[in-house]
């Protein structure tokens, strides 16, 4: 399995993005809601990879949620950048990665597949996010 690392400016967030695709092979999203275009979102997420998130200062972590608030999206509060997405709802927490903050982003060569959810009911957005994004663990207090 290849990781790719990676995480905020700050250093305080940091990623651990594994899977087996080649990062110029996995697909590259790029969601058009107003949160994701006003960032400049690329996500990606492989169902049988797995991200780790790893925390320094929970304080300066900020949980951002909006329209069916079914995710939190993660941000840092000390440099304010946007770092990954995970799952809110009652099942498996499920997440995906912001390219823009892996070390080896110009790895993920794919051009991004605009993706628009509007439409989905809360219900099919936890489904489809069930299926399609990845296991996620995110450990506290850590120190590099």
């Amino acid at each position: 399995m290849n990781e790719h690392a990676g995480g905020c400016h700050c250093g305080n967030i940091r990623l651990r993005f594994s899977t087996n695709i080649d990062p110029s092979q996995i697909e590259v999203r790029a969601c058009q809601c107003s949160f994701c275009t006003k960032h400049g979102s690329r996500a990606v997420a492989d169902p049988d990879g797995r991200l780790t998130v790893l925390i320094k200062d929970e304080a300066q972590l900020h949980r951002y949620r909006f329209g069916l608030r079914t995710a939190d999206y993660l941000i840092c509060r000390d440099c304010g950048v946007y770092v990954a997405a995970i799952t809110t709802d009652d099942g498996d927490s499920r997440a995906i990665a912001i390219v823009n903050a892996l070390d080896d982003r110009l790895k993920f060569s794919r051009e991004p597949v605009a993706m628009d959810y509007d439409a989905e009911s809360r219900e099919s957005r936890i489904a489809r996010r069930q299926v399609r994004w990845m296991q996620v663990e995110i450990r506290f207090a850590f120190t590099e």
